[in-house]
């Protein structure tokens, strides 16, 4: 890398890790802890790309981008933050910066997007018009700092001031409808109509006008579309290709793999070819294990808020919540989160009053026993049986033994890549496979690697 970087954070071990990182790489580098002194050296023309963290002792960075880009149009700026919500990814990119990282991040991504950066040679103008957020999506659960997260919320920044249909897929409870909704709140078209529909309102003839006449070129979002029959699906086809002054986003959510239901004839292809403008995947909360303390600390606090009592996890209460599958996700973990703040006996939640909230759910057995005794085989099994129930008397999409091998192959590969520091050689010889094997799978599975450290 050739060019000077100016780095912005008040933590002096952040400044010196990226400081060294930097100038090993062939970058001159100025760093601070200052807000003041950064926007100094952009007035004087200092730096060709800056990093800067958010909240400093002397400002918001996210405040001081419009300015930058006032001073210095087309100066790259990357944002870091330990403000692990989707506000802050939202804010970064409507405040038009280059590219925002949570913290903890991981100093090769960094130092790649750096990179990237400093060889752009002319940036996006930035739009005139400001996004005026209100205060809705800091009451919803879209919290974490896991990369399954912040990779969602730099999607969601992407997208939203696009007129791209987007397809909003993953199981139930993990916030798929609040996600369509943060995109229109933050988009161009916020103050037009955000309209959820399902296969009822399009049900009679008239219902698709109906429904039109009601978005008037805002949002509209067909809810869980693949449980919409053919014939309503060619409507949904037909309304989407009509022209008009007011055309609306089109979006949709769906619990199931709609490629699959596709191949199986139960999806019209032109209608997922039309939706599939931008596909959102919401990760499940057993992918996330690590928001949950986070997950479960805001809605403790929105419960104080409404008037509940102090309260807080004991350790061993909150082994449980991370070893719990959670089946119901976000909104399962919400409602056992304030049904605990309202009934603990004393501030601190304890582990018995944990089981007697998730003591009659699904895998609570297991876990009260410690876990230890059940063979992986018994935990599959289980899951599976449980995957079945909930499609009732009807059959799970077909590609299920596909689908099934790839999510148990996926976290074993990113363990053991884990266990092996990245080492993929390491990594196939423990596994037992040919290393060209390995890499062919990382490349499916589309797994990251990593063979450094990570960074505080």
């Amino acid at each position: 890398m050739d060019g000077t970087i100016l780095v912005a954070d008040d933590d002096r071990t952040i400044r010196t890790v990226l400081t060294q990182a930097l100038s090993r790489a062939g970058c001159k580098v100025h760093a601070t802890s200052s807000l003041t002194t950064l926007m100094r050296w952009v007035a004087e023309g200092k730096g060709d790309v800056v990093i800067s963290d958010v909240v400093m002792p002397d400002g918001n960075g996210l405040e001081m981008l419009p300015k930058i880009q006032q001073d210095r149009p087309g100066l790259p700026v990357i944002v870091i933050s330990a403000q692990n919500t989707i506000m802050t990814a939202i804010k970064a990119a409507e405040a038009d910066a280059y590219d925002y990282l949570p913290k903890p991040f991981d100093l090769p991504d960094l130092m790649k997007r750096t990179a990237k950066a400093l060889d752009r040679k002319q940036r996006v103008p930035s739009r005139e018009e400001p996004v005026q957020g209100g205060d809705t999506l800091d009451e919803l659960p879209l919290v974490g700092k896991t990369a399954a997260m912040q990779a969602l919320y730099r999607l969601v920044a992407r997208v939203m001031n696009t007129d791209l249909p987007v397809l909003i897929s993953g199981e139930s409870g993990t916030g798929k409808s609040l996600i369509a909704r943060a995109i229109h709140d933050f988009s161009d078209r916020r103050t037009l109509p955000f309209v959820t529909v399902n296969g009822a309102d399009l049900a009679d003839l008239e219902g698709p006008a109906r429904v039109l006449a009601r978005v008037r070129g805002g949002t509209l979002l067909i809810d869980e579309i693949s449980d919409i029959d053919e014939e309503l699906q060619a409507r949904v086809v037909r309304m989407m290709d009509a022209p008009g002054e007011h055309v609306p986003r089109f979006m949709a959510t769906s619990q199931v793999d709609l490629s699959r239901a596709m191949e199986a004839g139960q999806m019209r292809q032109d209608l997922f070819y039309r939706l599939g403008g931008a596909m959102i995947a919401v990760p499940s909360l057993r992918e996330r294990v690590d928001d949950i303390p986070l997950l479960t600390e805001h809605f403790i606090l929105r419960a104080e808020r409404d008037g509940a009592p102090k309260r807080w996890l004991s350790e061993d209460a909150q082994k449980i919540f991370r070893a719990y599958s959670w089946p119901g996700n976000v909104r399962q973990l919400e409602n056992a989160t304030r049904r605990l703040s309202l009934t603990s006996r004393a501030e601190e939640i304890s582990r018995v009053e944990v089981e007697t909230v998730l003591g009659n759910q699904p895998e609570m057995g297991q876990i009260l026993r410690g876990g230890s005794s059940e063979k992986l085989g018994d935990s599959v099994a289980r899951h599976l049986r449980r995957y079945f129930d909930l499609h009732g008397n009807m059959l799970p999409p077909p590609g299920l033994y596909t689908r099934i091998l790839r999510e148990i192959e996926a976290p074993l590969l990113e363990i053991a890549l884990d266990a092996t520091g990245g080492n993929q050689a390491k990594c196939a010889d423990l596994l037992g496979i040919n290393r060209n094997t390995l890499r062919k799978k990382i490349t499916d599975l589309d797994i990251e690697v990593t063979r450094r450290r990570k960074l505080m």
